[in-house]
């Protein structure tokens, strides 16, 4: 079976120290949490928070896994697009600043799966991390289907975040440039208050980048035009790519960017 193989992983490779396990809320974290309990193996689970994720989410995991260590960054999402510029699909700086940077030193534990996408399925069940040389990862779930994640989730009788339930096959940043732009679309529609959010971001990006002389934000009129363009279709090339256009309460509430500027 597919769990008693899991379990085994995790007592194979379990460190004197105990994992790092990266929880995303999502239904492989919680599959993989667990799994980490009925294997009795040490842990200690981390929530990165991205500042944009979907309330739904951030609530669950704070009602369901309050053992859950929230990892906090220093600047909001909003914040740091201003200074960056707005992540595409062949430039999401905001995978490696906000998910990325846990774990140095140890061993961590994630949800991976192969089937999730062609990239992940190049990975392995124990591989080396390449930008830190002192971390490892562990993939206990790495050959796991969709199908398996949800049938050992009703087996076990686990509780999992509400939006699978309202139609989200993923979950994860609001308005990710990596899902199709019909998704976003629906995201605007029932998020209208982190839209908002993003359009101020958006403003204030267009502002910044036509102050400093970039010609890059000459294609679009103002910073709602250039929001629109990112959230619909109109930045993916025939090839299904992004255009790259610029040189490069308890929680970070990501809402406070519409009151603080």
């Amino acid at each position: 079976m597919n769990e008693d193989l899991a379990i085994k992983r995790l007592k194979n490779f379990e460190p004197s120290e105990g994992y790092y396990l990266a929880f995303s809320g999502g239904k492989d974290s919680v599959v993989l949490k667990d799994l980490a309990d009925k294997a009795a193996v040490k842990y200690d689970a981390h929530y990165s928070v991205t500042t944009i994720d979907p309330p739904e989410l951030v609530h669950f995991i704070r009602r369901v896994h309050p053992d859950v260590h929230w990892e906090r960054p220093e600047k909001a999402f909003l914040t740091r697009l201003v200074e960056k510029g707005f992540p595409r699909r062949q430039g999401r700086w905001c995978c490696e600043e906000y998910k990325e940077g846990g774990g140095s030193g140890r061993v961590v534990l994630t949800g991976i799966r192969a089937a999730e996408s062609a990239r992940r399925g190049k990975r392995r069940m124990v591989e080396a991390c390449m930008k830190d040389p002192s971390k490892r990862f562990v993939h206990p779930l790495i050959d796991w289907t969709e199908r398996q994640i949800w049938s050992y989730i009703r087996l076990s009788n686990i509780p999992y975040c509400e939006l699978y339930d309202q139609g989200f096959d993923r979950i994860g940043c609001l308005f990710c440039p990596m899902i199709y732009h019909k998704r976003r679309q629906h995201e605007v529609r029932i998020y209208p208050r982190y839209a908002a959010a993003f359009r101020k971001a958006f403003r204030r990006l267009y502002e910044r980048r036509k102050a400093a002389g970039a010609e890059s934000v000459n294609r679009w009129p103002d910073g709602d035009a250039m929001f629109e363009w990112w959230i619909g279709d109109g930045h993916i090339d025939e090839r299904g790519q992004q255009f790259m256009h610029f040189d490069s309460d308890e929680m970070v509430d990501p809402l406070r960017y519409l009151e603080e500027r």
